[in-house]
């Protein structure tokens, strides 16, 4: 497992990071996204989505508890937000059919809840709250992800 860690100092420079990420999506990553509430998940993922080739506007999926945005090669991305459920139920059965297609991205937050549906394989975000604005990023990732952050390493550490 290897670790990587980004230091953004404001939402803007959060969604780059993100942005640079998602132009490298080839479709079958999934992300799990971890914070506080206001950390910045949703932030993160307007990036990756931006950089994934989606035009649709990103939101919180908190209350709908999934989004999907669509990138102009037609690949998907599954943003879904656990942090209202207590027991998974038939969302179970929805993210184990998305994770089964392997052409599509799925971000997960608050994903306690579906931890044993999701892949071991997976990108973990952990998103610190510094101050107001700036952001400790720290990315876990098997080494089949390294094509994500092979150019940022040399960015922020």
């Amino acid at each position: 497992m290897t670790t990587i860690v980004f230091n953004t100092k404001n939402d803007t420079q959060t969604q780059q990071l993100a942005q640079a990420i998602g132009k490298k999506l080839k479709g079958s990553e999934v992300f799990e996204l971890r914070s506080d509430l206001g950390g910045g998940k949703t932030t993160f993922v307007r990036g990756l989505a931006k950089g994934f080739g989606s035009l649709d506007p990103v939101a919180s999926p908190s209350f709908t508890i999934s989004n999907i945005y669509r990138s102009i090669n037609k690949k998907l991305l599954y943003h879904y937000d656990f942090y209202r459920l207590k027991e998974p139920g038939i969302m179970s059965d929805e993210l184990s059919e998305v994770l089964s297609n392997s052409r599509d991205v799925v971000v997960v937050e608050w994903g306690k809840v579906v931890s044993d549906i999701l892949p071991e394989s997976r990108i973990v975000v952990l998103i610190e709250v510094l101050s107001e604005t700036e952001r400790k990023l720290t990315m876990q990732f098997y080494s089949k992800f390294s094509y994500l952050f092979t150019a940022l390493e040399k960015r922020v550490v």
